[in-house]
């Protein structure tokens, strides 16, 4: 009787310890899921197109909530949607998810892989911008833009101008010279509803704040 009142015990007690750990495990998936849906968000950086404030292979934190409840800045390093991917042929397409892949035809259903960039606010609502001589002039002042971020000067001869229009977001690289930005897209701005996360913290491979 005694063996059997212990054996029951024993099972009880590692059921017990089970129900623990899954009852864990499960808060934890939980919480990471509500941080990383509506607090945080996470991105690798796949190119040089930010260097030298964030290197190739850099991977950031944002903050998700900084605009839910503010408008997104100009010099805002930010996450934003840019596209999506065919799960087919692998192009990136700009804008949002389609039915059929516009660069192999592919009747995808929308199942492509979305796309997130991390660029720098350039241009805010209602901004004109001009490029002219590589430097970048806003509004119509004589005065070039403050870029102390940049990798180098930027090597461009093309002269550019933008209107950004209202709700929408001029964004480019800080490495001008190497970065496929708002410049070379075939639509220049980003909408209000793409922008994800203001990023703040880099986390990988050295720790810092980014600005």
């Amino acid at each position: 009787m005694e063996n059997n009142e212990k054996e029951k015990k024993e099972k009880t007690g590692w059921v017990a310890e089970l129900i623990s750990w899954v009852q864990v495990l499960v808060s934890a998936a939980v919480i990471a899921f509500v941080l990383t849906t509506f607090v945080i968000a996470n991105s690798e950086i796949p190119t040089g197109s930010m260097e030298n404030t964030i290197m190739a292979g850099s991977r950031v934190i944002g903050s998700r909530l900084h605009y839910k409840f503010s408008e997104p800045e100009r010099g805002d390093v930010a996450i934003f949607v840019f596209g999506w991917q065919c799960p087919q042929c692998n192009a990136i397409i700009e804008g949002d998810k389609q039915d059929t892949c516009p660069a192999c035809g592919s009747e995808v259903g929308k199942r492509g892989h979305t796309i997130y960039y991390v660029k720098r606010v350039i241009g805010v609502p209602g901004d004109v911008i001009d490029i002219v001589d590589d430097k970048v002039y806003l509004n119509g002042s004589d005065t070039p833009l403050d870029e102390p971020y940049l990798a180098e000067a930027m090597n461009q001869h093309e002269t550019y101008h933008f209107e950004v229009p209202e709700n929408c977001y001029f964004m480019m690289g800080d490495n001008r010279n190497y970065s496929l930005d708002a410049r070379y897209w075939q639509n220049h701005y980003i909408s209000r509803d793409k922008m994800v996360a203001k990023v703040f913290f880099e986390y990988f491979p050295t720790p810092k704040v980014i600005h």
